[in-house]
């Protein structure tokens, strides 16, 4: 009795222990807010707190660094429907930018700052690829490079030692085991 009376001590105080361990892991149930999102030049938020108000749901507004108020910023009318609204901006240069999205009945839905990085310009090559003078070299395992000396001497001593070495564990398995 006083043996599980000491296990079951010892599993409360682990039970105790690991709670705020679980409680950690437990993702929180998510406020209301915004979730804004970069795709090249174009910079998108969405949120599901604001409430159709004489049919208009809101106005968000994108502000850069210097601009310190929701007036100052590029402002673009919230569509949607009643579970999700969004807004988008496009032709958005690199920067770092504040989004604020404010609902019809004058309450801030969230702020958040977002990072527009320069999308990457696609290149060019000077010059057509020049094509191999022999073509493809199907009989030599359709490689059309050509291996030097140094090559093909390594390769082949790789072979040898391979077979010597499959040749040593045959012949020693064939001997009776001697102690």
């Amino acid at each position: 009795m006083r043996n599980s009376s000491s296990v079951l001590r010892s599993g409360l105080t682990v039970a105790v222990a690991a709670l705020p361990l679980a409680l950690a892991a437990v993702p929180a149930v998510a406020a209301p807010g915004i979730s804004v999102s970069t795709t090249g030049s174009t910079v998108s938020v969405t949120t599901s707190s604001c409430t159709q108000i004489n049919g208009s749901w809101g106005t968000a507004s994108l502000l850069t660094s210097s601009q310190g108020s929701f007036a100052q910023g590029r402002q673009v009318t919230l569509s949607g429907t009643s579970t999700s609204q969004s807004a988008a901006w496009s032709n958005v240069s690199p920067g770092t930018y504040t989004v604020i999205v404010v609902c019809s009945d004058g309450t801030t839905a969230g702020t958040q700052s977002v990072v527009v990085s320069t999308a990457p310009s696609p290149s060019r090559s000077a010059s057509p690829s020049v094509s191999p003078s022999r073509g493809v070299m199907g009989g030599v395992g359709g490689s059309a490079t050509d291996y030097g000396t140094v090559t093909l001497v390594a390769g082949g001593t790789l072979v040898g030692a391979g077979l010597l070495g499959t040749a040593w564990y045959l012949r020693r398995r064939n001997k009776p085991y001697r102690l």
